[in-house]
């Protein structure tokens, strides 16, 4: 570790006041709210320079993720400015890798993004969890302060905040026109062009996580049709009209409950059968519990939860979540494991995972699941913490602006019931899902001509955002090449839901073809504009946590005392090192194979050095 940072390099506020210009008489004069202010600044500095001194009398890392350094230097550089430079150093200072070159930069980054929205609650909020008690001084002249309150939007917030006025298009009036009679009925109850977009997209969405024997071959692979979308708004934006294209699937999810049930009961049947005649019949074989089936998978999930629900429904669900960070929070729960199968799916690779229950590795060959999601600009970052993260460039992703006019919510007729009107659409979708599954695979194609006018379409996008954004974004238009198939593929099957005429081949008519290039080229733009609005951090180490460090230090093979001894080493309670070791058994990290012997999953293939 490099040397300690001095803090007698730097001075509080009120020091560094005495050495500025003196000012005239009149710029001297300053209201009581001003001087309020100046004393609440101070007792701030005071509380922040307490628990520093805490953390060095106790030689504690709070920075060690580092999600939590960077959340230290905006929190620090938000309230304190250039003054606090000093703070981060010697909060930083207890990182085996502390550098002091190092920690000045990313200070430097953290004032010149002025804080990416978090508060210096967020460091009060960060020293409490990690056992630093935060002593309160007295301020009469301040009855807001409450450090123990902190939203969850400002401690997952780590992007520049979105400007909600950015003049981003919508879809041209062009691709309604042209519709399949099915989207056409569904966009009909929209009042704006942007509630039309996010219908639209929502609605094809859902759609796609119930074509299983749709195909298409895209880049030498056989591709299905589904679909990531996130739609992001500030709240009351209006994106609340998306909850009305999960109707559209229910009746399917209610088919798979119900069927999952029936089998269930005779299940039951025949394993009272077999408990009954076992004895009598040595060869008889035990009966196997059906899965759980559902189409709806819950984002608040562990990675294995989900998993065994998309193995369960032979590879295939929807995630529909109105809140982005539900399942933001899943995959920090996770380690980054639930996160992984997640990109995975989105190509229908194999996703592996360990049953706990039945102690066997499962593989999830060509998994096809969908996501809609919705959430409030500042959930993007605690879902895709970067632009270099690649969950970016697996979403559709729609910003819808602010109009900031109040809705007429008496407009229309009183008998106007969407949410029934949603359900009679639902029910003709429905139908002709069970149709669909009642015939063997379609083929969705472009024609040649179509073929053509794509790969120098995309071309062009990507030549013109690469040469304006630089490589970053390469992987975000390279995948919307994907997305436009899928795209074209829903768009084109819903074509025949009336005629209920279908063949082992789908070719793109071209009106459909247009439209989906024309809201391409809107996409590009609301995504690229996510892009610019994520942290570009492309070289910063991966600084682990306490728990992380501790999972990561126990060996294959260990007993109580061994993971005792090893929180030791990170001075973690006991307690505390019973209740990471529970949370790992629980996530299948750990798996306990008798009393007081477990098994470390996670350990790397290196021989212990000891057993016992």
């Amino acid at each position: 570790m490099s040397t300690k940072f001095n803090p007698l390099d730097w001075l509080k506020p009120s020091q560094q006041k005495q050495n500025k210009p003196k000012k005239s008489e009149s710029s001297d004069k300053k209201t009581s709210q001003t001087k309020r202010t100046e004393n609440k600044s101070q007792n701030i500095y005071d509380q922040v320079d307490d628990v520093v001194h805490e953390i060095e009398s106790s030689g504690l890392d709070i920075t060690s993720n580092y999600e939590d350094w960077v959340r230290v230097g905006f929190a620090l550089s938000d309230e304190f400015g250039e003054s606090g430079r000093g703070f981060f150093h010697r909060t930083s200072q207890y990182y085996v890798g502390y550098k002091s070159e190092e920690c000045d930069k990313q200070y430097d980054h953290c004032l010149k993004s002025n804080g990416q929205g978090v508060t210096i609650k967020s460091f009060f909020h960060l020293a409490k969890e990690n056992g630093i008690q935060i002593s309160r001084r007295s301020d009469s002249n301040d009855n807001s302060s409450n450090i123990d309150m902190i939203s969850k939007e400002n401690i997952a917030n780590s992007a520049t905040l979105i400007d909600q006025n950015e003049n981003l298009p919508t879809f041209p009036a062009g691709v309604y026109e042209n519709l399949p009679e099915f989207f056409k009925k569904v966009v009909t109850v929209a009042s704006s062009d942007q509630e039309k977009d996010i219908l639209l997209l929502g609605s094809i969405t859902t759609l796609s996580a119930c074509l299983p024997k749709l195909f298409s071959i895209y880049d030498k692979k056989k591709v299905h049709s589904n679909l990531y979308t996130f739609i992001t708004a500030q709240a009351s934006a209006g994106k609340g009209i998306l909850s009305y294209s999960k109707h559209f699937v229910k009746p399917i999810h209610k088919l798979k409950r119900k069927e999952s049930k029936d089998k269930k009961e005779i299940y039951q049947l025949d394993l009272a059968d077999y408990n009954l005649n076992k004895k009598k019949n040595e060869n008889l074989e035990k009966p196997i519990e059906p899965p759980d089936q559902m189409l709806f998978i819950p984002a608040n999930n562990s990675a294995t939860g989900a998993y065994q629900l998309l193995g369960d429904n032979d590879g295939s669900g929807l995630i529909f979540e109105t809140e982005g960070d539900t399942l933001a929070q899943a995959f920090k729960s996770d380690y980054g494991d639930y996160s992984d199968g997640f990109r995975k799916a989105f190509h229908h690779e194999t996703i592996s995972y360990f049953r706990r229950q039945d102690k066997e590795y499962v593989d999830i060959d060509r998994p096809c699941l969908s996501a809609l999601l919705s959430g409030t600009p500042k959930q993007i970052p605690a879902l895709i913490p970067s632009a270099e993260n690649g969950l970016l460039s697996r979403f559709i992703m729609y910003k819808m602006k602010v109009e900031p006019v109040w809705k007429d919510v008496f407009e229309g007729s009183t008998d106007v019931d969407y949410d029934a009107y949603f359900e009679v659409l639902a029910q003709d979708f429905f139908e002709f899902y069970r149709f669909l599954n009642d015939n063997g695979e379609v083929e969705f194609s472009y024609t040649a001509d179509q073929k053509k006018r794509f790969n120098d379409f995309f071309r062009n996008v990507q030549t013109k955002y690469v040469n304006l954004n630089g490589l970053d974004v390469l992987a975000t238009i390279r995948r919307l090449g994907l997305i436009a198939t899928r795209l074209s593929m829903v768009l084109s099957i819903t074509r025949i839901m009336k005629a209920r005429e279908i063949s082992s081949q789908l070719i793109c008519e071209n009106r459909d073809f247009e439209s989906v290039l024309s809201i391409i080229e809107v996409l590009v733009q609301h995504s690229i504009s996510v892009y610019q609005d994520l942290p570009k951090e492309k070289t910063q180490p991966k600084l682990l946590n306490r728990k992380e460090k501790f999972l990561n230090n126990l060996p294959k093979h260990f007993n109580r005392q061994k993971y005792l001894a090893v929180a030791g080493q990170f001075k973690i309670p006991e307690k505390t090192a019973e209740g990471y070791i529970t949370s790992f058994v629980k996530d299948n990290l750990v798996h306990r194979e008798k009393h007081d012997t477990y098994l470390n999953l996670c350990h790397k293939e290196v021989e212990d050095s000891k057993d016992f």
